[in-house]
């Protein structure tokens, strides 16, 4: 905004200098109260220049407007005027330094308040200004001040603290909190309410959350939005849709951008497509489709629900493409076997001037792992330190080690671990331990394995991989070994299932199940299959038949009976897909006339016509 502007809005002169000065801070309020900071700052210029001498009501608006540089100047503006003992000033300017990370300054602030003469409202910014830093055990030591000293507290002062309970170590002390609300009264504030809420689901205590949020008398927006997102941040994504639904028809509160953003993360995590289209339409709807995080989050959900070519339109159509649009489109293409589209993409990006992070960087690395492109993922890694001034983390090793692992270089993928920076940690081995299985080097996978069960004792993945190397080389005392320790631990193997959607709704299936009302014509189904691929590769046995191959049967008695399907078929399954059934479906593939689409625990297999995308390098 102009200059020139401003002094058309300025409201007349009045006579008196009081009334002048009342005049410029109702301006000022005004811009500050819609976060118009540079116009503000502009209007506190022109304040001066006319003559007005600001007071201590100019200030704190002023403050709240500041950034950096010209907040150190206002300070001394504030001590010029003689405003520098004035509470809300000095509120303000603790504010301030808090939020430019100068806590030392807001502490100096803070100290040159006497003792006894120190308000509420100074230990709230302070507070508020700690925690945000990350400093929570500062700010509880101002709140025991507080009590000891009687300063009165109130809604904004646990506003300010329960933000800092992020993590399971923090729940008791979460909990702690939300006593000090039931004892003074606030817990009637529904924005203490929330903020509890958001702090249960936040330190994963999902079930206190649940029950918090089903107690609380009235509902926001805010308050179904820090559910939503609760539920999917600890990976409750079923519920995370079933709460929207019941959102949707009882609640009365229309979904807002973040709403969706949490829905969709499900979606993509559930391969839930037909929900996913259907939060599209109501995004169209409610005018939010030009809303960058939403187009990610559509980019996201239809790569992981195996639309990779819908993934690619909304990608295509975006304006304005950020490093997110990127690394979600790499990611799609990286977990569809697609290496080489990925490594385009990438550098593509590079071309446009996007800076890569480290997110994309593992992207990229996983799309090279997954599509066999060992020395292009190899060089894209030296790259990050010698191009684009990043220093590889765990994460980075891990997928590094994952590419040397399934190329077969296990010796290069052990000295890797071994010259890391840092300490590997258990992904890293678990990597090593899984490119044993592969390449079925029993001696370091139990190098590895020892590793890791030292890392992550509770991980029954690590346990089942040992296990199957020492199965695939008969070695049934290393067997029984595995399982001796997992009773030992009290650990039990996940079931492995898988689902299919049909007609609109969702159809899981175990290992062997014959719970389903179609179970004797999906048994059927498969004993035909077994009789048409003639493969003597496959294991045709009933006798417990995998999750994956029970979806497909029913897939194809549902949706297909004629083998005449255009459509894809999308099995979601929650473990790694074996080789018996990899095998299995291929067969398939080459008398039934559409597309297999299996995403397992890694990533997406496509079979047509008897081969998979992976080229069997899973």
């Amino acid at each position: 905004m102009s200059r020139r502007k401003f002094k058309t809005q300025r409201l007349p002169p009045p006579n008196t200098t009081a009334a002048m000065v009342a005049t410029w801070n109702i301006q000022l309020r005004e811009l500050s109260r819609q976060g118009k900071s540079s116009q503000a700052l502009i209007m506190y210029r022109q304040m001066l220049r006319f003559g007005a001498t600001p007071d201590a009501f100019t200030f704190p608006f002023i403050l709240k407007s500041s950034t950096a540089l010209p907040g150190t100047q206002l300070h001394c503006h504030i001590i010029k005027s003689g405003c520098q003992l004035e509470p809300f000033v000095q509120t303000a300017l603790i504010s301030m330094y808090s939020r430019f990370c100068l806590p030392g300054n807001a502490y100096k602030v803070f100290d040159e308040i006497p003792e006894s003469n120190r308000p509420t409202v100074s230990y709230n910014a302070l507070i508020s200004g700690l925690v945000h830093k990350s400093r929570l055990s500062d700010g509880l030591l101002l709140l025991r001040e507080m009590m000891v000293k009687g300063v009165a507290l109130n809604s904004v002062t646990i506003l300010g603290l329960v933000p800092g309970c992020t993590t399971p170590l923090h729940l008791n002390l979460g909990r702690s909190l939300h006593c000090l609300v039931l004892k003074h009264g606030f817990s009637t504030d529904l924005a203490v309410a929330n903020c509890l809420l958001s702090m249960y689901a936040h330190c994963g205590s999902i079930e206190s959350a649940r029950n918090f949020f089903y107690e609380m008398s009235e509902k926001t927006l805010i308050t179904w939005n820090a559910m939503i997102s609760g539920y999917s941040q600890n990976g409750l994504c079923a519920q995370v849709l079933d709460l929207f639904r019941n959102m949707q028809s009882s609640s009365g509160v229309c979904p807002d951008e973040v709403t969706f953003v949490g829905v969709l993360s499900s979606c993509a995590n559930l391969g839930a497509e037909k929900i996913g289209r259907e939060v599209e339409e109501a995004i169209g709807r409610r005018g939010f489709g030009s809303n960058p995080f939403l187009q990610n989050s559509l980019i996201s959900m239809y790569a992981r629900c195996g639309k990779l070519v819908k993934a690619r339109a909304i990608f295509d159509a975006m304006g304005e493409k950020n490093l997110v649009s990127w690394t979600a489109i790499i990611g799609g293409y990286g977990m569809h076997g697609h290496g080489d589209i990925a490594v385009e993409l990438f550098d593509q990006m590079i071309r446009r001037g996007i800076r890569p992070d480290k997110a994309v960087f593992v992207c990229l690395l996983t799309a090279c792992s997954h599509a066999g492109l060992t020395e292009k993922g190899l060089s894209y890694f030296h790259s990050m330190e010698t191009i684009h001034n990043l220093w590889p983390g765990p994460e980075h090793y891990c997928c590094v080690v994952d590419l040397l692992g399934r190329g077969g270089r296990l010796t290069e993928a052990q000295k890797l671990i071994e010259s890391m920076p840092m300490e590997p940690d258990g992904s890293v081995w678990g990597a090593l331990l899984g490119a044993c299985k592969i390449h079925k080097n029993v001696e370091l996978g139990e190098l590895a394995f020892n590793k890791v069960v030292e890392l992550e004792p509770r991980n029954i993945g690590y346990y089942v991989l040992m296990s199957n190397i020492y199965c695939k080389e008969g070695n049934m005392e290393g067997v029984l070994r595995m399982r001796v320790m997992m009773r030992e631990r009290g650990l039990k193997k996940d079931p492995g299932y898988s689902y299919v959607e049909c007609k609109g709704r969702t159809h899981l299936f175990l290992a062997g199940d014959r719970s389903h009302p179609q179970a004797k014509e999906i048994y059927e189904k498969l004993e035909d299959l077994a009789r048409e691929i003639e493969n003597d590769q496959v294991s045709n046995s009933t006798s417990n038949v995998h999750s994956e191959r029970l979806a497909i049967a029913y897939a194809l008695l549902n949706i297909s009976t004629s083998y005449s399907n255009t459509n894809d078929i999308l099995v979601i399954k929650n473990l790694r897909i074996c080789g018996d059934c990899h095998m299995f479906v291929k067969s398939v593939s080459k008398i039934v006339s559409c597309q297999f689409v299996v995403r397992d625990a890694t990533r997406f297999h496509h079979f047509n016509g008897g081969s998979c995308s992976c080229n069997d390098y899973w």
